[in-house]
């Protein structure tokens, strides 16, 4: 979900219709009250508002509309002032139609930047939605849920990544974070969701999938020679998790990611990775078939309990004084709700908290295993 200010193109159409009445009875009152005063008081100067106020909600055509009849307005009162051919008059009426000319070509470029601007957004929203396909509401015995935030609409597309598959008798779920950002860790993040979603059904062991991982990344990175001293390393923090079914427990090998909260009877528990392994692409330096360097960590995960697996995204998000979002003290008052619900109270809290801004992408998958605590 991306932050998004008004002041689109259509946006600035509908409120023009009223917000042009001001600029015109600003050419009215001018207009009059300086026919009213003497001939030494000059007020058409104050004409060149009105096209300057107008290019703030109207496009080109409604702007170069109000700067020629504030110009109109402008040869009017020189003709009421009895003075129509006077210097000072003449000066008045040049100034005018040059800054009116300039505040149309403004509005002019700026709609053509917010045309491009729109069109990127669309193409970057559409190849989000196909990249970070939402996983399903329900996988097994399993309630899932999904979010993600970008820090801003006009900021480059992040490498945050989730995703979900099912094997026969568990789910198996993936969140990572790739360095950088931009198209090439939107590349790498591709990369690392095609090779996740082409594996992780099998019937491999957790320790072979983070290897197959691995090996995927540094193979890209590998085939074409990224390893030379002038390209930066890809990797990924990642975590990997797979839920049987049928055993209240959850299996984990964290690589270099922020640890899972466990949310059980309005308690918070961070589950730490005993194991912890390097991020993907810098570690499996084994057979890349094998299980490589991977350890899996086992915790309870019983029904009802609801797991919540985030991005750094979320943690690193700060104030306006500068402090970190306190994640692990807010999702102690969500215990009890839903994934759906969950989400929705992280949303609306990290936006108060940072008053909508992020200073960096976040994605968060919340995970319940249903059935009475």
């Amino acid at each position: 979900m991306a932050f998004r200010e008004p002041g689109t193109p259509r946006e600035r159409r509908f409120s023009a219709r009223y917000l042009v009445l001001i600029p015109i009875t600003l050419i009215c009152a001018v207009t009059v009250i300086d026919s009213l005063f003497p001939p030494e008081v000059h007020l058409g100067p104050l004409l060149v508002a009105a096209p300057t106020f107008t290019a703030a909600f109207a496009g080109p055509l409604l702007t170069g509309a109000i700067a020629a009849l504030a110009v109109v307005a402008q040869v009017v009162i020189g003709f009421i002032s009895g003075e129509p051919a006077s210097r000072n008059h003449q000066v008045q009426i040049a100034a005018l139609i040059i800054v009116g000319t300039l505040v149309v070509l403004f509005t002019v470029v700026r709609d053509r930047t917010e045309r491009r601007l729109a069109t990127t957004r669309s193409v970057a929203a559409v190849a989000q939605r196909v990249l970070l396909r939402p996983p399903p509401a329900r996988s097994g015995p399993l309630e899932i849920a999904s979010l993600y935030l970008a820090a801003e609409e006009e900021a480059e597309m992040g490498g945050d990544l989730y995703a979900a598959a099912r094997t026969d008798d568990s789910t198996r779920l993936l969140i990572g974070d790739v360095r950088g950002k931009g198209l090439p860790a939107y590349g790498h993040a591709a990369l690392l969701l095609g090779a996740f979603r082409a594996a992780a059904h099998r019937k491999a062991s957790l320790p072979a999938l983070a290897t197959h991982l691995d090996g995927a990344i540094r193979w890209d990175a590998a085939q074409w020679g990224s390893d030379a001293p002038d390209e930066e390393e890809v990797f990924a923090t990642a975590t990997l998790l797979d839920i049987p079914d049928r055993a209240a427990q959850v299996h984990t090998i964290t690589c270099g990611h922020p640890s899972p909260l466990l949310l059980r009877d309005g308690e918070v528990r961070t589950l730490g990775a005993r194991h912890g392994a390097l991020p993907i692409g810098l570690g499996g330096l084994g057979d890349p078939g094998g299980p490589g360097p991977f350890r899996v960590d086992t915790f309870p995960f019983a029904p009802g309990d609801l797991l919540l697996l985030f991005t750094d995204g979320v943690t690193e998000a700060r104030n306006a004084e500068g402090v970190f979002y306190p994640l692990t003290d807010r999702a102690a008052a969500w215990g009890g709700h839903g994934p759906r619900e969950v989400l929705r109270l992280l949303h609306a809290d990290l936006l108060t908290y940072t008053s909508g801004r992020l200073g960096d992408d976040a994605a968060v998958l919340a995970i319940r295993r249903g059935g009475a605590p």
